[in-house]
């Protein structure tokens, strides 16, 4: 096994890789993950109280293990060797996170001009990336397309920085097919900042009348919506494990515990305490305008 370390998703693990293993199609997806990925020759003295991360390219099937606060990767052969690589192992470090009160978030995010920090949600399709540009033509800070980086630290949820890119439709109608460029975001945060609220998105041509309203207390289908989204990746569920040929797959990754999932919960009690909204509009700017009335 060659020994490196590699830090991803704003936490630094030990990683053990099939000697010879070339990391540079990993490093090309450094610009699609929260904290990117960067790989580092192991400090002299070792990485204490790090997870571990051991990577081998020999099993018959791709499978996750789990012994103590080490995650055993089994990816095969052809997936080790691409950018799979980069997205495996920096799911393989959520319960890493987990256990230090951060976690990983299908959402984005962005800052006002104030500097307070907004988390949106929503389904695919729901308009997250277009109204997080939107905002950002407004001048505010982005802080995460499609992934987004949540923790606690003391009285206060703060938003850590995200995915630093989007994957942006170009605006002639005739390229509806064409694959999405990927769209430096900026400017872009780079140090966490307070969470002053959270808007769940709903845009769409067809909504009649802008609505912005409050969504707390939670109602019980809200409640069981977060805790699909906060456990999201902790699953496993978003990153198979057999690369870019063939068909995904993975299992669900036995990263989970009872502790973390009552954390979890907890998280939700906290994000109800926070301004939090339901936003319904036909189009993108409409529905900046609406966040831009309630996040002066």
């Amino acid at each position: 096994m060659t020994r490196a370390a590699v830090t991803t998703g704003h936490l630094t693990a030990t990683l053990k890789l099939p000697p010879g293993l070339d990391t540079g199609p990993a490093v090309t997806a450094a610009d699609r993950l929260p904290g990117g990925w960067h790989p580092t020759p192991p400090p002299a003295a070792g990485l204490h109280d790090s997870p571990v991360l051991t990577v081998s390219d020999t099993g018959p099937e791709p499978a996750v293990r789990v012994h103590g606060q080490t995650v055993h990767l089994n990816l095969p052969h052809q997936a080790a060797r691409t950018s799979t690589l980069a997205y495996v192992t920096y799911t393989a470090m959520e319960r890493a996170r987990q256990q230090r009160q951060m976690l990983t978030l299908h959402a984005n995010a962005a800052v006002t001009p104030s500097g307070r920090g907004i988390l949106l949600l929503g389904n695919k399709g729901a308009g997250k990336t277009s109204v997080g540009l939107a905002l950002g033509a407004r001048g505010w800070t982005h802080a995460g397309d499609d992934l987004a980086v949540l923790a606690e630290a003391g009285p206060d949820l703060l938003l850590l920085p995200g995915k630093p890119t989007a994957a942006v439709r170009p605006d002639d109608p005739g390229l509806w097919q064409a694959p999405k460029p990927l769209v430096a975001l900026a400017p872009f945060l780079r140090t966490p900042v307070r969470l002053a609220g959270v808007i769940r998105l709903t845009v769409h041509p067809a909504v009649p009348h802008p609505l912005i309203t409050d969504a707390t207390p939670f109602s019980a289908n809200e409640q069981l919506r977060l805790h699909e989204a906060l456990a999201r990746y902790i699953s496993g569920l978003p990153t198979p494990l057999t690369g870019p040929a063939g068909a995904p797959y993975g299992a669900v990754w036995p990263l989970d515990d009872p502790a973390l999932a009552r954390w979890r919960t907890h998280l939700i009690g906290r994000l109800e305490q926070h301004p939090y909204s339901y936003l319904y509009a036909p189009d993108p700017q409409t529905a900046a305008d609406l966040i831009t009335t309630r996040y002066p």
